[in-house]
C-alpha cells in the first residue's frame, strides 16, 4: 500500500490516514466522551459569550445588535493584537481569553479558508460552546475536526453552515438569527435551515407563543451538533414546552431522531408535543439542494420516508413553517383539530435501525452511478473516463463490465449520523434491490478502514473465500480511501465484479468536495477536469451571480426565486409539479441577486408567473421590494410576478410593491401567495 503524502491544511501539515493527530489537548484526550458536552447547549442570561475574529466587519455588526438585545459578550480575539473594541477587551489568543474573559462561549466569525483553525483553537483552549456560522468550510478538515471533538469531553460545537443557537427568554444570542423576530416564549426550535428556522419563529410569535431555546444544527454534511442531540436538550430545558423540529433531506439525522422520540415517549408519561417539518420532497435526484448536505446517497431515506419516520412516532407534520404556530396551539390545548398534518401518510412501524442496517426507501435510484448530475457550487462530480483514469493512475484492475461475473456495490463516503468516513457496500447493484442491501462500516478518519472493516465487507459481498480475492479487495479499499483523502472526496462509488480470484472495477462515480478549492485554493489540478460543457447554461449563469439555480424535469410553469436553501426547497415541495426551478439567492437577498435571478428564470419558457418568495430576516423586506421594482422595470418581464415578502419590513416592503404601478402581487400569507400564483399559472 503506496504512503499517503500530507495535505496541506491552512499553516500546518496533517497526515490524515496513518498519522493521528498529535496535538495536546491538556487532560481530554483521556475522557473520550463528546457526549458529556450537551449540557454546554443550554445557554442563557448566565452565558458569558466571547468572539474570534471579533473586530471583523461582521462581528462588529452582530456584536453591536447582540449587545443591545441584552447578550453578554466579554470580549474577543484578533490574532496577535491586543486592545479594546466596544470597550471590550481584546486579546491576542483564544488560551488567553479564557484566561481572563473566562467565557462559556465563543462564536466565530472568520472566513471558511481560516475557520478550521479557529475551531481548533477554541477545542484545544477547552472553549465549553464554539458556535461556528460560516459555510463552505472544506468537508475534510471539518471530518479532521470531529475525529478531534471525540477525543474530549469539554468543548460542545454548533454549525458549520448555521445560524447559531439563541435563547430567547435568557436574551443570549450566539449566531446571526434576526431579532425582530423573536420574542421570549414556550417553543424550542430545532432546525437544519436558517431561513425556516427564521419563518417558524416568526409564525410562533403571532401566535403568542414565544420560544426558549432555538439551536440552528445548520445545513453541513457533518454538523457539530445534530438533531438526536439537540432534542436530548430540549427535553430537559424548564423554558421548553413544545419542540419545533425541522428537517431536510440528506442523512439519516430524522429517523434518528424518530427513534429518540420512540424511546422518549415510552418513558415519559406526559412528552412535550413536537411539530416538525421536513423540506426536499420534490428534490430531483442526485442534485445537491443549496445546502452542503441536502443531498441523498444509497441507503438514505428521501423526504417522504423521513416525514412516515416522524409521523409513526406521533410527530405532527406541517407544510409549512407559518403553520407551526396554530399547529402548536392546537397541541398544547390538547387537539390536533384543524391543524394542516401529514399524519395517515405511512407509518415506519417498529423498524429499529442499527449502525450497519440500511434504511429500505421507495424503489428509486439516487446513486450517482444511476445519472451523471451536473455541477453544483459546493460539489465537483467527474465523469466515468477521469474517474477509471485515477484509478488506473492509482494501480488498480479496471475496465469495461464483459457481462461476466456479479456486479456489486462498493463505496468510500460519509455516514453522517458518526460523523466519519464510512465504506458502503451491497451485493447487488440492481435498482430494486440496492437501496435495502446497502451496508455502511464506519472507520475513524485518523487511521483508515481497518482489516476487521474490509473483511465484514467481503462477507457482505459475497467475495469468495480465496486468499488472492480478499487480498484485491483489500488492495482496493485501501487505493478508493487514498484517493477520497487525497482528492477530498465525499463519495466514491464503484461497480466492481470478481473474476478468477481477483476483483475488477467496471463502474466508477466519484464527487469531490469544490469547497476544498473554492475556500482554501486546494485541489486546483482537479478542477482542471471539471467539463462545463455538459453542464446546463442557465445554472453556470447562476453559479457565477452566487446563486443556485437548479432546473426542474416536468410541465411546471411557475419560476421561484426564493432566499435561503431551505425556503427554497419548501416554495418548491408547496408548489407540487408547478415549480420549474429551485433557486436560491443565498441567506441574504440583495437587488442585484433578485435582477440576475429574473434573468436566469426568464430563460425558461415554460414560466409563466414568478414566484417570489422572500423572508426578511437578515434582509430588509423594503430593499428587496425596491430590488423587485428596479428589476421589473429593466428587465419588462413578459409574465406577472407574485411576491410574498415576511419579516423584517415586511409592512413597507408589500406596500412599495402595492404601489408600483406594475403587474406585480404582493402578499404577506403564504397560502394566498401560493394560490394566486398557479391561478396566474394557469391563466
Amino acid at each position: 500500500m503506496r504512503v499517503v503524502q500530507p495535505i496541506r491544511y491552512g499553516p500546518r501539515f496533517v497526515v490524515p490516514r496513518q498519522q493521528a493527530l498529535r496535538r495536546n489537548f491538556g487532560t481530554t484526550v483521556r475522557l473520550q466522551s463528546y457526549a458529556d458536552t450537551l449540557p454546554n447547549l443550554r445557554i442563557g442570561a448566565h452565558t458569558r459569550v466571547m468572539f474570534q475574529g471579533f473586530t471583523g466587519k461582521q462581528a462588529t455588526a452582530n456584536a453591536k445588535d447582540s449587545i443591545a438585545w441584552g447578550t453578554n459578550i466579554v470580549g474577543g480575539v484578533r490574532p496577535g493584537r491586543t486592545g479594546e473594541h466596544f470597550g471590550l477587551p481584546v486579546l491576542p489568543t483564544v488560551q488567553s481569553a479564557m484566561k481572563e474573559l473566562k467565557p462559556d462561549a465563543t462564536a466565530i466569525y472568520v472566513a471558511a479558508h481560516q475557520a478550521p483553525g479557529a475551531i481548533e483553537e477554541a477545542i484545544e483552549a477547552e472553549v465549553p460552546l464554539i458556535v461556528a456560522v460560516a459555510e463552505h468550510i472544506p468537508l475534510h478538515d471539518m471530518l479532521r475536526i470531529h475525529s478531534i471533538l471525540k477525543t474530549q469531553s469539554k468543548s460542545r460545537l454548533v454549525g458549520p453552515n448555521s445560524p447559531g443557537i439563541i435563547s430567547a427568554v435568557g436574551k443570549c444570542r450566539i449566531g446571526f438569527q434576526p431579532l425582530p423576530c423573536f420574542s421570549p416564549g414556550k417553543i424550542g426550535i430545532i432546525a437544519k435551515s436558517g431561513t425556516l428556522s427564521y419563518e417558524t419563529v416568526a409564525s410562533t410569535t403571532r401566535a403568542g407563543l414565544g420560544q426558549s431555546l432555538c439551536i440552528g444544527v445548520g445545513g453541513d454534511i457533518v454538523p457539530g451538533t445534530d438533531l438526536r442531540e439537540a432534542l436530548t436538550v430540549l427535553e430537559n430545558d424548564s423554558d421548553t414546552e413544545a419542540i419545533a423540529l425541522i428537517g431536510e433531506i440528506g442523512g439519516l439525522g430524522e429517523l434518528d431522531a424518530a427513534e429518540w422520540i420512540r424511546d422518549y415517549h415510552s418513558r415519559t408519561q406526559s412528552p412535550k408535543p413536537i411539530v416538525g417539518l421536513i423540506a426536499g420532497i420534490h428534490e430531483p435526484r442526485g442534485r445537491i439542494m443549496g445546502h452542503a448536505g441536502a443531498f441523498t446517497i444509497a441507503g438514505e431515506p428521501d423526504a417522504k420516508e423521513k416525514i412516515e419516520a416522524l409521523v409513526s412516532v406521533g410527530v405532527t407534520m406541517v407544510t409549512h413553517p407559518g403553520q407551526f404556530g396554530e399547529a402548536f396551539k392546537a397541541r398544547l390545548g390538547g387537539s390536533t383539530h384543524g391543524v394542516n398534518s401529514l399524519a395517515g401518510r405511512g407509518k415506519l412501524g417498529n423498524q429499529r435501525r442499527q449502525i450497519h442496517t440500511a434504511v429500505r426507501r421507495p424503489q428509486t435510484r439516487t446513486r450517482f452511478l444511476a445519472k451523471p448530475c451536473t455541477q453544483q457550487r459546493r460539489h465537483l462530480t467527474l465523469s466515468e473516463d477521469d474517474c477509471m483514469d485515477l484509478l488506473r493512475e492509482a494501480g488498480l484492475n479496471c475496465g469495461h463490465y464483459s457481462g461476466l461475473g456479479t456486479r456489486r456495490f462498493l463505496a468510500i463516503g460519509v455516514d453522517r449520523s458518526t460523523r466519519s468516513p464510512c465504506i458502503l457496500a451491497a451485493p447487488t447493484v440492481d435498482d430494486d434491490q440496492i437501496e435495502k442491501m446497502v451496508k455502511r462500516y464506519p472507520f475513524d478518519y485518523r487511521h483508515g478502514p481497518d482489516e476487521l472493516a474490509i473483511e465484514r465487507v467481503a462477507s457482505h459481498l459475497h467475495i469468495s473465500l480465496k486468499e488472492s480475492a480478499h487480498e484485491s479487495l483489500r488492495r482496493l479499499v485501501h487505493r478508493l480511501s487514498d484517493i477520497f483523502y487525497e482528492k477530498e472526496a465525499y463519495l466514491m462509488e464503484t461497480e466492481i465484479v470478481e473474476r478468477l480470484g481477483e476483483i475488477k472495477v467496471v463502474g466508477a462515480r466519484f464527487g469531490f468536495d469544490d469547497a476544498a478549492y473554492r475556500s482554501c485554493g486546494r485541489q486546483t489540478e482537479l478542477q482542471k477536469l471539471r467539463n462545463t460543457a455538459v453542464e446546463d447554461a442557465s445554472e453556470l449563469e447562476a453559479e457565477k451571480s452566487g446563486i443556485i439555480y437548479i432546473k426542474l424535469e416536468g410541465n411546471g410553469t411557475i419560476g421561484t426565486l426564493v432566499n435561503g436553501a431551505g425556503l427554497a426547497m419548501n416554495t418548491v415541495d408547496a408548489l407540487g409539479g408547478h415549480a420549474t426551478n429551485f433557486l436560491d439567492t443565498g441567506g441574504k437577498a440583495t437587488s442585484e441577486t433578485v435582477k440576475h435571478g429574473f434573468e436566469v428564470i426568464l430563460k425558461d419558457p415554460r414560466v409563466r408567473v414568478i414566484f417570489v418568495n422572500i423572508f426578511g430576516g437578515l434582509t430588509l423586506g423594503d430593499m428587496i421590494a425596491n430590488g423587485i421594482i428596479m428589476a421589473f422595470k429593466e428587465l419588462s418581464p413578459r409574465v406577472p410576478v407574485v411576491v410574498r415578502i415576511r419579516g423584517t419590513n415586511e409592512k413597507e416592503g408589500q406596500k412599495l410593491i402595492e404601489e408600483s404601478g406594475l403587474p406585480l402581487y404582493a402578499f404577506d400569507d403564504f397560502e394566498a401567495a401560493k394560490a394566486k400564483a398557479i391561478e396566474l399559472s394557469s391563466a
